[in-house]
């Protein structure tokens, strides 16, 4: 039996990966000869935290140190670039009324990799923090913060069911054993075509009859 559900947020609840792009465009305009490679990462790795994103473009692309206080700075003008625009973000078609099905049935959760008092401030904002038992974020992983809901609430693996877009929700989810469902709007990564995966779908439309087929073989 399904008894709780884990969203990641960016791409998963509302349509804010470009937004985020963008921002890293910005952040390193004056970079123009590294800007492709630095987008392509931020890509190619959804779901990590920007601190991480930000550190690894300085070490392997840009080749040149990066101080605490540097690190801070961007990471607080990378807030400043995106905090409204997520807030202002349309939900992921299906995604509303997913949340809103899912309400009573099942518990639900948010594991992002935006700093967790960003994230809480951006659910309070959007006025959906009446739907989630927890919102939880960076810098703590999320193989770690699954894990940590499963103790909290004593769940067993076969009673969770993680959603996300990006291939740290899935190591996240196949880390902890969770069933994991994919968002996947671009059906390029290779990742997705892992057999650990439950189901496949562009947005969330179809997800909750999936949940219903799921909690009935579990």
């Amino acid at each position: 039996m399904i008894k709780a559900i884990i969203f990641d947020f960016d791409g998963v609840v509302v349509e804010s990966v470009d937004i985020k792009t963008e921002a890293f465009r910005e952040l390193f305009q004056q970079y123009p000869q590294h800007l492709d490679a630095i987008l392509q990462f931020h890509l190619d790795h959804g779901g990590i935290s920007r601190q991480e994103k930000i550190k690894h473009f300085y070490k392997n692309i840009l080749k040149v140190s990066l101080s605490e206080s540097q690190l801070k700075q961007l990471c607080d003008r990378f807030s400043d670039l995106v905090k409204s625009k997520v807030v202002a973000a349309s939900f992921v078609k299906g995604a509303e009324d997913l949340l809103n099905k899912c309400r009573g049935r099942y518990k639900l959760f948010v594991v992002s990799g935006t700093p967790e008092d960003e994230m809480r401030e951006i659910v309070h904002l959007r006025k959906i923090q009446d739907f989630f038992s927890g919102v939880y974020g960076s810098p703590t992983k999320k193989a770690d913060l699954t894990r940590n809901i499963l103790k909290e609430h004593h769940y067993q693996p076969n009673e969770v069911v993680f959603i996300g877009d990006a291939i740290t929700d899935f190591n996240a989810a196949k880390e902890t054993g969770v069933y994991f469902i994919a968002r996947s709007a671009d059906q390029s990564f290779p990742w997705l075509k892992d057999k650990y995966i439950k189901a496949k779908f562009k947005d969330l439309v179809g997800v909750w009859e999936c949940l219903q087929k799921l909690d009935s073989v579990t």
